[in-house]
């Protein structure tokens, strides 16, 4: 199903390098894939994978399962409900008032936008500010989803609530509060969702993974089954119960409670998606680099192309060759700002001012490097898709 060299090679032919592209064909085999995966359970997509508003739009109108937007932050938030967007969900606590102000705004003029919260600290704050604003400001309470082992946290740092008895004091409030509702919970598995259990070279570790992986299943559906019963014995009706992300829709959507689940990912693919037994999804989006000089006969040096991915450092958030195929990163050199040089021994002819085809390592960070996404369909360059970036906007 996916392209080799000597298809996308001529279809950029014309094109200015570095660029970014989307692969309309690749993205509607992913698109379909999910919803299959999902089995017919809502899925809210996470714009931090996207960050181009013309793709977003196209998944919205893929098919009614696809439906609300998880936001990364309140000005994006905000800026997507101007966009015309709704069903907005923060999956990030806010604090700054006057971006608390701006949500509250469009709530006012009837959209929804859901605030994240985990502490009373924060349902007080975003209370008084909703308050202030005359708006009843919609939240919802996140809930940690990492496995507690002795000396081992398996998980991420998100919320400090883990328990049915630390959620109901802050469902209580929420409550008790005549400019918030309680709108939903969400949890983030991350730990199933965004971590491989099929690394190359590393048996050993895969095998760990796998382990803490089927514990982490059983204790999130534990913990969010206890949380969901504490607050309808609370008498407390939520309008959503989210979960999940691209590598754990299976497991997340077994769980009965679950109304939604979260993909971003998923849609465009990056390497770091390509490492999971249980599925695969289709390369969707990539950039190219131009190949300036050579240094040695299987050597090609580009201009640019280290867009390091976010989290913990290690090789594996580096971008890496695509295609040509069996081209690959100097390992002491990497992928560097102003230049990579690239090893390919391979049949192709390679000459300078060609493209070598990359693939970001995590999917949304691609878009902030590039004002626009060239947009293939059936071969051919259809569009040109602004990024976030590309309209002026970025908001971390």
């Amino acid at each position: 199903m996916s392209p080799d060299y000597a298809t996308y090679k001529p279809i950029f032919a014309a094109c200015p390098l570095p660029f970014a592209y989307v692969d309309l064909d690749l993205l509607t085999v992913n698109m379909r894939q999910i919803l299959q995966r999902a089995a017919g359970r809502r899925i809210r997509i996470a714009s931090k994978s996207i960050r181009c508003v013309a793709i977003i739009e196209k998944i919205l109108a893929a098919n009614p399962a696809f439906a609300g937007i998880m936001c990364f932050t309140a000005p994006e938030a905000v800026w997507l409900s101007r966009q015309g967007f709704d069903d907005l969900l923060l999956g990030y606590p806010c604090w700054r008032p006057e971006h608390l102000r701006a949500m509250c705004a469009e709530i006012a003029r009837g959209k929804t936008l859901v605030a994240m919260v985990d502490s009373l600290e924060q349902i007080r704050h975003v209370g008084a500010i909703a308050a202030a604003s005359g708006v009843v400001l919609p939240v919802c309470l996140d809930i940690d989803m990492s496995l507690q082992l002795p000396g081992l946290h398996f998980g991420v740092m998100r919320s400090p609530l883990r328990a049915a008895a630390a959620v109901l004091p802050l469902a209580d409030a929420i409550a008790a509060h005549q400019h918030l509702r309680l709108d939903g919970i969400m949890g983030y598995e991350a730990q199933i969702a965004g971590l491989g259990d099929r690394m190359p070279g590393q048996a050993a570790k895969n095998l760990l993974v796998r382990v803490l992986q089927q514990r982490s299943r059983v204790a999130v559906a534990r913990r969010r089954s206890a949380v969901v019963a504490a607050l309808r014995e609370r008498g407390m009706r939520l309008r959503f119960i989210n979960g999940g992300g691209t590598g754990s829709i299976e497991s997340t959507i077994g769980e009965p409670d679950i109304s939604e689940v979260t993909v971003g990912s998923g849609f465009f693919s990056p390497t770091l998606f390509d490492h999971y037994r249980a599925f695969r999804h289709q390369p969707a989006a990539g950039f190219a680099i131009e190949i300036v000089r050579r240094p040695a006969p299987d050597i090609y040096t580009c201009l640019g192309g280290g867009y390091v991915a976010s989290g913990s450092a290690g090789p594996e958030k580096l971008p890496q060759p695509y295609l040509p195929r069996g081209a690959t990163l100097l390992p002491l050199e990497g992928a560097g700002e102003v230049q990579t040089p690239i090893r390919y021994p391979g049949p192709e002819r390679l000459a300078l001012g060609d493209p070598i085809f990359m693939r970001h390592s995590k999917a949304g960070e691609l878009c902030e490097r590039f004002n626009s996404l060239l947009a293939v369909f059936d071969g051919a360059i259809v569009d040109e898709l602004p990024t976030y970036r590309g309209q002026g906007q970025a908001f971390l």
